[in-house]
């Protein structure tokens, strides 16, 4: 990295470089507060040189060429997501960082089933940002690099840090479009970012504090102040019960924390009575694992085995914001997974919504028991469609790791809409298998209708997807586990280390997308 450190940046040093003094005014009377992240394309052949976006071209001409001058003496070219910092080059902007951003051919790669380009943006820009952080520098001006969307979520995803309860925090950023005519596109780019850092959110508070009946109120807040044309209902034991939702509350009643259903509507749709897309998403704010309690290490992680409420109840926050013309519906049921006196026992056998019984040989398998009363109350709006979201299991983990949300569909018009979705912003889907050979493992059961857990230890994903198809009658149903993308240590160079809130923005961009072919 070029760095001309800021007590030597004076008008001898300038000059050295090459570089003309700070016209009108010194670097004393500059604006010290603001930085600039400016993007340039890698060499498509040996022999060419490096070209700027049009944005870094203007900024050349604007300080005579000095730009281009010290980005070729201080090192090789820029490979893609890799920065440089320069300072003093304008009074307007005295930290300024250059930004990889690989190919400007780059488009959709069927061999990683993502945009490349857009990919780029989001990480190179996020790069160039947390320069302008580390600096301390309060706001930013950010080249939208040829596609705005894609640079406003490298921005606000890459800038974005849990530190909340700390008293030192880092300093906050605000990212802002340099130059017009993309407001709208970065606009967007902003609000799809918001949505997936609100769950980040969500999902990195510690379950002494985000309880079933905190989550529930950080959503109705967030929804009501997004779109008049919301309802929430934040359901109580004693409706969870006149409901006979036995299989979700036999996990909740292992815990003091009192259980929650949280109901969402938003009504888009101009027609009132047109039938609404229904998301479901599991929300257990803490999972001990119960009386089948979960090894110590890394089980303070369990905080976040509400991934799947925070995702869908964020995408639907997000959809209001966008005044999507649909109507949705969100269902999360919220409780924690506790051992205790009054817990579900291994063996023991409930009864869901639909009359079916289940018996719980694994109490640590509880994301499948309350999502089964959920599901079978999804049917009664007469949905268009059904997806659910789970960090589920540890077996998807293990088969997609971090690369990819696994989906389970019943409905191949569903998964490719998913899938397109995904391509677009870069969070990426994989299909999964829903076969009968795994429905058999489930429903083999000595006590009960359907086992908890598959009756062998392989294929646990599939074998956890196949027990919520039998809670599922609609014809477009995804299952969504996201327990393998759950967390960001640094595989997505755009997320910081921890929870993610991934698949958010893909959930976003297919509301937008049906949204658009409905209308």
């Amino acid at each position: 990295m070029f760095l001309l450190p800021l007590p030597a940046v004076g008008r001898v040093a300038l000059r050295r470089l090459g570089v003309s003094c700070l016209r009108g005014r010194s670097l004393a009377t500059a604006d010290m507060t603001k930085g600039l992240v400016l993007g340039i394309y890698s060499r498509d052949r040996e022999e060419d040189v490096p070209q700027f976006t049009s944005a870094g071209e203007n900024f050349d001409k604007l300080v005579a060429g000095k730009l281009r001058e010290i980005l070729n003496v201080s090192g090789p070219p820029l490979k893609t997501g890799k920065t440089r910092t320069f300072y003093g080059l304008h009074q307007d902007f005295p930290s300024v960082v250059v930004v990889g951003l690989g190919k400007r051919s780059a488009g959709v790669d069927d061999q990683e089933n993502w945009h490349e380009g857009k990919e780029n943006i989001r990480v190179a820009v996020a790069a160039g940002c947390r320069q302008i952080q580390d600096l301390e520098l309060s706001s930013v001006e950010v080249d939208p690099c040829g596609d705005a969307q894609a640079a406003a979520e490298g921005a606000v995803l890459g800038l974005y840090e849990y530190d909340d309860l700390k008293q030192k925090k880092k300093m906050a950023v605000s990212a802002k479009l340099h130059g017009s005519g993309d407001e709208e596109a970065w606009q967007k780019g902003v609000l799809f970012a918001s949505g997936q850092n609100l769950a980040r959110q969500l999902m990195e508070t510690p379950a002494n504090e985000m309880t079933p009946t905190r989550f529930a109120e950080i959503i109705e807040k967030n929804l009501k102040s997004a779109s008049s044309k919301t309802e929430v209902h934040i359901r109580p034991k004693s409706w969870i019960e006149e409901q006979e939702m036995g299989s979700f509350l036999s996990v909740a009643k292992g815990s003091d924390e009192p259980p929650v259903f949280l109901e969402i509507h938003y009504k888009g749709s101009p027609d009132a009575g047109e039938p609404p897309l229904v998301f479901v998403g599991k929300g257990i704010t803490f999972d001990s694992g119960g009386i089948s309690i979960k090894p110590s290490a890394s089980m303070d992680l369990m905080r976040a085995d509400m991934g799947g409420a925070a995702t869908i109840c964020s995408a639907i926050v997000s959809a209001a914001k966008l005044n999507l013309p649909i109507n949705i519906i969100g269902l999360a049921p919220l409780c924690e997974n506790m051992p205790s006196g009054k817990a579900n026992k291994p063996g023991d056998v409930v009864r869901a919504k639909n009359g079916k019984t289940i018996q719980v040989d694994n109490t640590d398998a509880e994301g499948r028991l309350i999502l089964a009363d959920a599901l079978c109350y999804a049917h009664t709006f007469n949905p268009k469609l059904i997806i659910n979201a789970a960090t589920l299991t540890g077996a998807m983990d293990i088969a997609l790791g971090s690369g990819a949300t696994g989906v389970f569909t019943n409905s191949s018009w569903l998964w490719n809409k998913l899938f397109e979705a995904s391509i677009e912003t870069g969070d990426r889907v994989w299909r999964m298998p829903l076969f009968e050979h795994y429905t058999r493992q489930v429903i083999d059961c000595q006590l009960a209708d359907v086992n908890n857990i598959g009756k062998y230890r392989s294929a646990g994903a599939c074998t956890a997807a196949a027990f919520l198809k039998e809670f599922v009658t609609h014809p477009k149903w995804a299952h969504l586990d996201i327990a393998g993308v759950m967390t960001n240590k640094d595989e997505v160079p755009y997320l910081r280390k921890g929870m993610t809130g991934r698949p958010t923005r893909t959930l976003i961009e297919f509301l937008l997308r049906f949204s658009q072919e409905s209308a």
